[in-house]
């Protein structure tokens, strides 16, 4: 696989150490590479407007800024880089306030190489790498708070729209919606592509959030049409 075809890895942590060893983990599969490391928050938000990786692997706790408010920083420069936050809590108030920053998703402290590389690819072809509780947990913070006022008609197509529906309110993978609708699965990762570009999101979760916030996908959605 050629360079530029590689998934681009920024990492974020205070410790050298820990960031040796994620460089490692990564090193080694053949469609990612790391370019570049920081030592603090400002560092990531600095780095990330000049390298513009695919996913930044952030720590929360960091000196200067803290990941939660590097994360805000570089959502607002590049919205289109997918941020993975590395976090010894899982907390579902926690994470909720992590994924308000712009986070893709999560992954705890004590996960093993595998389980950053995959979170990686999973972030990167549209899968979620959220726990269905948190999901909920999303849902039934948006019933409650008000939704922000957008010019969303016709934002989405009709069959983007019901493939945001079944992310959000089923919490379904890409092979799950494509068995669903009768689609291929390239099909579903192509819709899922332009949802992103229409939202200004990098992955599945930030699509989840906004769409709530947005009225795309609210409760009401849960008809017949999206039962088992």
């Amino acid at each position: 696989m050629s360079t530029k075809d590689k998934l681009k890895i920024l990492i974020a942590d205070d410790h050298p150490l820990l960031r040796e060893a994620l460089q490692r983990a990564i090193a080694v599969e053949e469609d990612m590479e790391v370019i570049a490391q920081a030592g603090d928050g400002e560092e990531a938000v600095k780095l990330a407007s000049e390298l513009s990786p695919d996913v930044i692997v952030m720590d929360i706790v960091m000196p200067k800024l803290n990941g939660i408010e590097a994360s805000k920083k570089i959502k607002e420069i590049a919205p289109n880089i997918a941020i993975l936050i590395l976090t010894a809590y899982d907390d579902e108030e926690y994470i909720l306030g992590l994924l308000d920053a712009g986070a893709a998703g999560y992954l705890l402290k004590s996960a093993r190489g595998h389980d950053l590389v995959e979170a990686i690819r999973a972030i990167r072809s549209g899968e979620s790498v959220l726990h269905p509780n948190i999901i909920a947990k999303l849902l039934k913070r948006a019933m409650e708070a008000p939704t922000e006022e957008k010019k969303l008609q016709e934002l989405l197509s009709e069959r983007e729209s019901e493939i945001l529906k079944l992310v959000a309110l089923k919490g379904m993978s890409n092979k799950g919606i494509a068995e669903k609708l009768f689609i291929s699965e390239r099909t579903v990762k192509a819709h899922m592509t332009n949802i992103f570009n229409k939202l200004n999101v990098a992955s599945r979760s930030e699509a989840i959030v906004r769409g709530l916030k947005w009225g795309l996908v609210s409760l009401k959605d849960t008809t017949d049409k999206f039962q088992d």
